[in-house]
Order: C-alpha cells, then sequence, then structure tokens
C-alpha cells in the first residue's frame, strides 16, 4: 500500500530552507498519526511530495481517514508502482491494472511527468489511451467528462498509477508557527476558531473559563479532546481549566449592569494572558465575530483588547453566524456545541455597545483583583490526552414541588439574578421561597437550614441543573431542580 503525499501549494513556494523544514515536520506529524496504526510505516521526503508505505494493508481505510485531517497535506494519491523504461512498459502495467473497469465505458488517460525520459507527457497519453482502447473493449475515448479517467504519473523511470485521489486539508505542518492559546467556551465560534489555528500550523492549547459547573466544563472537555484527536493529534498540547464563579460573583455584586459583559471579557482576557506566559504562550485566539453580540462592537472589542499588551487573534471577525456553523458541521464539532449547556446569569439587561474606557476603568477600580489572582492561581492544567475519560458528573432530581403537605420540608430556591427576580417575583402558592442569586450560593447555600430539601429555580432551567450539580459535588445531597 502506497500514497503520494502532495503539498499545500503555499508550502511549494518558499524557499528550499523552509520547504525542507516544513516537509521535515510534515513527515514527523504524518508518522506521529499513523504509527499507532502501523509501528513499521517508511516515509520518504521529495521536492514536492511525500511517498508513504505501508504494508498494513488491514488499515488501508483508516490510514485514508487520518491523512485526510493532517494539516499541510493538499491531496494525497493512492497508486500502484512499477520501475518502466519504454512506452509498453507503461500500457502492460496500465492495462493490466485498469483493463478490466474499461470494458463498455468511456475513457481517457492523463499523465503527469517528471525527470528524463525520451518521450513527454502527450506522448504517453496518446500511446497508453491508443493501446488501451485497442485491447479493452471500451466504449471509446473522451476527453471531457469520460466515464473513467486513468491517472499516471511518471518520476524518472518509477511509474505510479493512480487507484484514487483524496483531498487534504491544506494549511501549514504543525508546529511550523507559533503555538496560541484559544479561549473555549465549547460553541460553534471557539471551536472553529482553534481549528483554524491548528490547519494554519499552530500548536493550539485550550483556555476554558468556568461559569457554569462541572457539567459546562464536561462538555468542553469533549469537544476539545476531539478537535486534537481529528485534527492535532501529532503534538501534545494543555487543557487549562480557570474556576472564574468568584471572578462573576464580583462583577455582578460591584459592576453596573451595562458594562458586564465587557469587564467580564477583559477579566477573561487578562487571566488568558497570565495563563499563556506561563505556557510560553505569545498570542491568545477568541471566536468573536464582529457585531455578533454587544461586547463584540468595534468599540467593546478596542476596549476589551486594552486588558492586555498580548495580541488578541480573532479569525472570525468578519465571519457571519450560519457560515461559521456550516464550518463546524463540516468538521464535526457542531453536534457539540448544540447540546453545550447555555449559561444564563451574566448576561446584561441593558448591555452598552460602546464603552467608555475611563467609565471602564472606573467601574474596574471596585473590582478585587485578588479574585481574579486567586482563580489563575487555582487554574487546573491537564496534558489534552487526559481528556478521554468521561467526566462522571452527579444526577439531579427533579421536582415540581406542587405538594400540599404544610409538613413538606421542601423550599424552592430562587436563584435568579436580582434583576429578573425584581422584574418576575417568583410566587408559588402554599410553598415557600427563598431568594439567593446563584454567585452567592457557594459562599451561602451552607447557612441555610440543613434539614430542608431545596427545589433550585431559573427562567430556563439550565442554571437551576449546573447549581445543583455544582452543590452535590460540594456535598450537599438536599438539592433538586424546580420545575414549574
Amino acid at each position: 500500500m502506497k500514497f503520494i503525499i502532495k503539498l499545500h501549494p503555499e508550502i511549494t513556494i518558499k524557499s528550499r530552507s523552509v520547504r525542507q523544514r516544513m516537509c521535515k515536520l510534515l513527515q514527523g506529524n504524518i508518522r506521529n498519526v499513523v504509527r499507532h496504526l502501523d509501528e513499521d510505516v517508511k516515509i520518504r521526503t521529495e521536492w514536492d511530495k511525500l511517498v508513504l508505505r505501508s504494508q498494513c494493508d488491514e488499515h488501508r481505510q483508516a490510514i485514508v481517514d487520518v491523512l485526510a485531517c493532517v494539516p499541510g497535506i493538499q491531496s494525497y494519491l493512492e497508486v500502484q508502482e512499477h520501475q518502466v523504461t519504454t512506452l509498453d512498459d507503461i500500457l502492460h502495467h496500465t492495462q493490466a491494472a485498469f483493463g478490466d473497469l474499461l470494458e463498455g465505458k468511456t475513457f481517457c488517460v492523463r499523465a503527469k511527468r517528471r525527470g528524463q525520459q525520451s518521450f513527454k507527457s502527450l506522448d504517453v497519453e496518446r500511446y497508453v489511451g491508443g493501446g488501451l482502447n485497442q485491447h479493452c473493449n471500451p466504449a471509446g475515448v473522451k476527453l471531457k467528462n469520460p466515464d473513467v479517467q486513468v491517472n499516471l504519473e511518471l518520476d524518472g523511470e518509477r511509474l505510479y498509477l493512480i487507484n484514487q485521489i483524496y483531498k487534504g486539508l491544506g494549511g501549514y505542518p504543525i508546529a511550523t508557527q507559533e503555538s496560541v492559546l484559544s479561549l473555549m467556551s465549547g460553541g460553534y465560534d471557539s471551536g472553529v476558531s482553534s481549528y483554524q489555528f491548528i490547519k494554519r500550523g499552530s500548536r493550539v492549547h485550550y483556555c476554558f473559563f468556568n461559569l457554569g459547573g462541572p457539567e459546562h466544563e464536561a462538555g468542553v472537555r469533549e469537544v476539545v479532546y476531539y478537535l486534537w484527536k481529528k485534527y492535532g493529534s501529532s503534538h501534545r498540547v494543555k487543557f487549562v481549566s480557570v474556576p472564574f464563579e468568584g471572578v462573576v460573583n464580583e462583577i455582578l455584586e460591584k459592576v453596573d449592569n451595562g458594562y458586564m459583559g465587557v469587564i467580564l471579557k477583559r477579566m477573561m482576557v487578562r487571566a488568558a494572558a497570565v495563563v499563556a506566559e506561563n505556557l510560553a504562550i505569545n498570542a491568545l485566539v477568541t471566536g468573536e465575530a464582529m457585531g455578533q453580540v454587544s461586547s463584540q462592537t468595534v468599540t467593546n472589542l478596542n476596549v476589551i483588547d486594552r486588558a492586555t499588551d498580548m495580541l488578541v487573534m480573532r479569525p472570525l471577525i468578519a465571519s457571519d453566524k450560519q457560515d461559521i456553523i456550516d464550518v463546524a458541521r463540516q468538521i464535526g464539532t457542531a453536534s457539540y456545541a448544540e447540546k453545550m449547556p447555555e449559561y444564563c446569569g451574566v448576561i446584561s439587561q441593558s448591555p452598552t455597545i460602546k464603552a467608555k474606557l475611563g467609565r471602564v476603568a472606573e467601574e474596574e477600580s471596585q473590582f478585587d483583583f485578588s479574585v481574579l489572582d486567586a482563580a489563575v492561581e487555582a487554574a487546573v492544567i491537564n496534558d489534552v490526552r487526559q481528556l478521554e475519560e468521561k467526566w462522571q458528573t452527579p444526577s439531579v432530581e427533579f421536582s415540581q414541588g406542587n405538594t400540599s403537605d404544610e409538613n413538606s420540608t421542601e423550599v424552592i430556591l430562587d436563584i435568579r439574578p436580582p434583576e429578573e427576580q425584581e422584574a418576575a417575583p417568583l410566587k408559588v402558592a402554599e410553598r415557600p421561597v427563598v431568594v439567593m442569586p446563584f454567585f452567592k450560593l457557594a459562599n451561602q447555600f451552607s447557612s441555610l437550614a440543613a434539614d430542608k430539601t431545596y427545589l433550585l429555580y431559573c427562567d430556563r432551567g439550565v442554571m437551576s441543573r449546573l447549581q445543583a450539580i455544582h452543590l452535590k459535588e460540594q456535598g450537599f445531597d438536599n438539592v433538586k431542580v424546580y420545575k414549574p
């Protein structure tokens, strides 16, 4: 089994030294991802291509699938190789390989040639085409849109008969460009932006800001592992989880409602910059697209970027949402994004679209930055390979809480943000309701009566479920989710 691997065109136009370096890295990357299928795989580098040989025919389809996802490959050809010196030799091998396929069908021959031969490519096409037409009983030669196109390549005295042509990923081999740290939420945007930098040749490390508890992190870990395993497994990378609930608490309590979103993003950028520096990474990547949400106006992005001196790159900045979703479906991350729990809580009721830097500084002067420092200090760094193990999050019970038993120990706990509580107070007949915003649960839930069962409530049921799981992980078994 043999494959000719064609380089991405941007590689072939590089200087000799750069091209050689990229080819060497691509050779190593391919070996890394194919090794588990064939430990003895052979890969040879030539001027504008690589040649892969494997004796493990039983893994043929797996190798085909793996090569499709290796950055730096424009296309790859599954071939048969023969030594030839004359046109008769070429015709003989071509007829043996393709003769049975041509009976009753129109065909044409396409040849590419390099090296020193006594004939030209057109001579090969005419001679081989005429011979096949004479001996294989086809329906005739048809140069445009034939039933069968016979493809062959000559390199000196080597004849490559092409059984199949596969499309590659393109881009640059991983590690030809500098590493980046991708701010990963698990949605459509962050998955696609991470993929684009993998394809461009960067080792992409991942930073997740945990705002919604263990279930959200479990979902993000799953999509990160998928991206790495499918497109970037030639290199080891890191997954960093930063507990950001305390930061959210500070913002909700001390920052003006309209500036919450912008300042939350600034805190994330600050924290990510510290994480990146600790990993010797010089750039951050986000999935932000201009105008998609209020924090992503040009003015607000400018204000966000001023929180750090580190380069922040946004590959999707001018992309339409539907285009992003289409790419997510193409690369396989859409199925993860669709089921990612939506975090409802740090959403301003009237967010500003033109934040003023002076006002931002004023709002942040109330913020206790030791909370941000503590979050970064508590960050957990995992080798991406550890993410293969599924995270088991505690299950939670649901309750309608509609019993009229006066002796019931169930209490409804309204965990919505204060603005939502004031706009639509929760009233439940014959059932006590206690108000405690979600961002206070970590510090104040233990102060509630331990002999009661608390039914957590929020409008969409997402935050209540996430917080119930989080409390169960902290050892509190007296929590359920309230369904009106």
